[in-house]
């Protein structure tokens, strides 16, 4: 198994899989396990959840794809971002849960709460 701080720079997919066990590994190897209980990880999840929102606070809308932010606000966003899905997918797995089967499931209740209709589907066509 390749150690957690090294990755290729750019990669195509990263499974939820490869997050979950390099995520284990860089936990074990520090001796870190002991303090990821759920309600330890949760509370360090809302905490980044806070610091993701602090970005977004004063900005008011801001365009997709964020056009006119500077690179290093992208970055910032991208830590903040990446901080929230790594302890989520701590919390998961560290619950017994597969997160990646459960957000398939959770899409699909939607789709049944949630049906299209006429009304909603604006599509031109030229």
């Amino acid at each position: 198994m390749e150690r957690s701080d090294e990755f290729p720079r750019k990669t195509k997919d990263v499974s939820l899989q490869e997050l979950r066990d390099r995520l284990a590994e860089f936990a074990r190897v520090r001796g870190w396990e002991q303090y990821h209980s759920p309600r330890n990880l949760l509370l360090a999840l809302v905490g980044e959840v806070g610091e993701l929102s602090e970005i977004f606070q004063w900005k008011g809308e801001v365009a997709r794809g964020l056009p006119n932010w500077t690179a290093a606000d992208k970055t910032h966003l991208e830590e903040e971002l990446s901080d929230v899905l790594l302890y989520l997918v701590q919390l998961a797995d560290v619950c017994g849960l597969d997160l990646g089967q459960a957000a398939l499931s959770k899409i699909i209740k939607n789709a049944q709460k949630y049906p299209i209709s006429n009304q909603t589907i604006s599509t031109t066509f030229n």
